[in-house]
């Protein structure tokens, strides 16, 4: 599954160039990938009520051109690897038919008192879900 997730650039995300600060990325990043669990049935609230966490270990971000306000973008999220521990989320960002951005994020599952957990065992409908969406 590839998750499109549409948004507007808000003022404050810019910088004095009027371009969007880069560590916006980040965020936009996140909104979007918060947005594919929850379409995949697995929100923040689902996976800390079923006692797990999802920290990101990683990010990397290439930025192809710059963005400003007030532009609406669209971010296509999708699963780009999941092994038995952790798992990559891949993201494009485009305004109208051009890419503007990509990047990904890197993901392991920890309990509450931060044990990393093997997903494909403790977990292993997450651990279905993400591997039945790999693009």
């Amino acid at each position: 599954m590839m998750n499109e997730y549409i948004r507007k650039i808000n003022y404050y995300e810019t910088d004095k160039m009027g371009i969007v600060h880069h560590s916006n990325y980040v965020r936009i990043m996140e909104e979007a990938r918060i947005d594919f669990l929850e379409k995949l049935g697995y929100s923040h609230e689902k996976l800390e009520s079923e006692g797990f966490y999802s920290p990101v270990v990683a990010v990397s971000c290439k930025y192809k051109k710059p963005l400003n306000f007030p532009d609406e973008v669209r971010v296509i999220t999708s699963v780009k690897s999941c092994n038995g521990v952790g798992f990559v989320f891949a993201y494009e960002i485009y305004k109208e038919d051009e890419l503007m951005f990509c990047g990904t994020s890197e993901h392991c599952i920890t309990s509450t008192d931060y044990r990393i957990v093997r997903i494909k065992n403790e977990f292993p409908q997450f651990y279905n879900a993400l591997c039945e969406n790999i693009k």
